[in-house]
């Protein structure tokens, strides 16, 4: 499982951050634990699959935010049943 941040310029709301996160889910049905930051300028999200990133990009700037960047790292379940 990769943990995925892309770093986002233009959420200004939480209406902001539902649209990003609504892209993203829309452009990566498998992903998991979607999440956006206007104060960090940033969505992360889980997922076991590769992630294309001209395709996030362009779903991003297509909705009017600029896409900055992305990183993945490796994800490690935390807690107590992980």
């Amino acid at each position: 499982m990769n943990k995925i941040t892309v770093k986002i310029d233009g959420m200004m709301c939480g209406m902001c951050e539902a649209h990003i996160c609504d892209t993203i889910r829309k452009e990566f049905p498998e992903a998991k634990k979607v999440s956006a930051s206007r104060k960090k300028e940033e969505a992360t999200f889980l997922t076991d699959s590769p992630v294309d990133e001209a395709k996030l990009k362009k779903a991003i700037d297509d909705t009017g935010y600029t896409f900055v960047s992305l990183t993945s790292e490796e994800y490690k379940k935390h807690g107590l049943f992980g």
